[in-house]
């Protein structure tokens, strides 16, 4: 039955080499089922139903990825993105979540349009590759800052506007402690490091009473608090424009990256020969739309599934593996309740970490290339925001190009997003 659904002699694997990827890729992303619950819960959304949106939306996206586009790489709830949603849409802008869910709802619904109709290649050929490795830093630093500040290592100051917080605090050491398992952990090449610091993490906190335990294992909670009580109509009538955008622009050159990378690994694409990249780009599409549905923010692939890759997935076997372990975490949602935001901030900084390799793809002696490089990174934590980010980005990079008369090598693309954001800034100004 596999080798009929999956074709794995064609791909030069076998089942067993498959499901081991599989259990591999699960364990380097199940980090999210407990990162994603405490993010999206800052908004008012229901912890626990949002723990069983996470493990269903990555269940679906990663079941879509496997018969649709026959590619060994796992999907979830992305990592900026639940931020973007959470701290900037509704925590900065003031949206509510059910909007929030809606917008996310119409990005994947034009995702969807762009994928088909091939204009999401176009966009992603108009990028410039500077601009594409500074979103991805960026939000690494905004990820980084909504670390140190949620475990207190990081405080406000009313002249400084930030400076360091007491570190005897215990939030603060078991975060450091945290990130320090982490790392270490990564670096010894232990599967699954992320996710066993934050479970070596709670448990301490459980030994030294600064938290308890509620439980291994129950039936799923229900889904009812977030499950189709996404605001469609709220988010077109609030005009949230500029956010379909930050959200769309993201997901294409987050997810599309990543794919492109993985398959890459996996000898699946190279170039001239796109593979099924077509396929799996309506996959991830169609993943978005269904994730807000069931009530989380937009589902993507994740660049976690290059260490399944490494153990020798190379088909939607390892895909549906993922997909299964998903559903059978769905039964350990005590658990995942029992993980405090001091457990998760070593996660969001460590991957933070990992983001910020992008900025050594970034061409930093030509000024009109690094500098609006710069500003995308930097205006992201600093104004707590991914949509400003792009908007500095963008706009600079078009203005440099023109002043310094080198204006023929702006893609249509670029120059339509900038005048996009300019629109904005202008006339919605909030």
């Amino acid at each position: 039955m596999f080798e009929r659904l999956f074709r794995l002699s064609e791909h030069g694997t076998n089942a067993r080499t498959e499901l081991l990827a599989g259990v591999t890729t699960f364990l380097t992303m199940a980090y999210i089922i407990f990162v994603n619950p405490e993010i999206l819960s800052s908004t008012g959304m229901d912890k626990d139903a949002v723990f069983v949106a996470t493990c269903l939306a990555a269940a679906l996206g990663s079941l879509i990825m496997a018969f649709v586009a026959n590619w060994p790489i796992g999907m979830a709830p992305g990592m900026g993105l639940n931020a973007f949603f959470a701290f900037t849409v509704v925590g900065a802008l003031g949206y509510t979540w059910q909007q929030a869910l809606g917008a996310v709802f119409i990005s994947g619904v034009i995702f969807i349009f762009i994928t088909i109709t091939g204009i999401r290649r176009w966009l992603i050929a108009g990028i410039p590759p500077s601009l594409r490795s500074a979103i991805t830093a960026g939000i690494g630093l905004f990820l980084a800052i909504i670390a140190l500040s949620s475990s207190g290592i990081v405080v406000a100051h009313p002249a400084t506007h930030i400076t360091l917080g007491d570190l005897t605090l215990p939030n603060a050491l078991y975060t450091i402690l945290g990130f320090f398992i982490i790392a270490a952990l990564d670096a010894l090449r232990v599967r699954g490091a992320i996710l066993l610091g934050i479970l070596a993490v709670t448990l301490l906190s459980m030994a030294l009473g600064h938290n308890s335990f509620t439980g291994l294992m129950a039936a799923p909670p229900s889904l009812a608090p977030t499950f189709m009580q996404l605001d469609i109509m709220g988010a077109l009538h609030t005009g949230i424009v500029h956010v379909i955008l930050v959200l769309v622009l993201v997901e294409v050159f987050d997810a599309t990256g990543t794919m492109i990378g993985v398959a890459k690994r996996a000898g699946l694409v190279s170039e001239g020969r796109p593979g099924r990249l077509d396929r799996a780009l309506f996959a991830d599409s169609t993943a978005i739309v269904a994730g807000s549905m069931l009530g989380t923010s937009s589902t993507t692939a994740y660049a976690e599934s290059a260490a399944g890759v490494q153990a020798g997935g190379r088909t939607g076997l390892t895909a549906l593996t993922v997909a299964i372990l998903f559903l059978l975490a769905l039964f350990f949602s005590p658990l995942a309740g029992s993980v405090p935001a001091y457990a998760t901030a070593p996660a969001l900084l460590y991957v933070a970490g990992l983001m910020l390799r992008e900025f050594t793809e970034i061409v930093w002696d030509d000024i009109s290339e690094a500098t609006p490089a710069a500003l995308t990174a930097l205006v992201m934590p600093f104004t707590y925001s991914i949509a400003n980010g792009l908007a500095f980005g963008f706009i600079s990079y078009v203005v440099l190009k023109v002043i310094t008369g080198r204006w023929r090598e702006l893609h249509p693309a670029s120059v339509i997003v900038a005048a996009l954001f300019i629109i904005k800034f202008a006339f919605f100004p909030e």
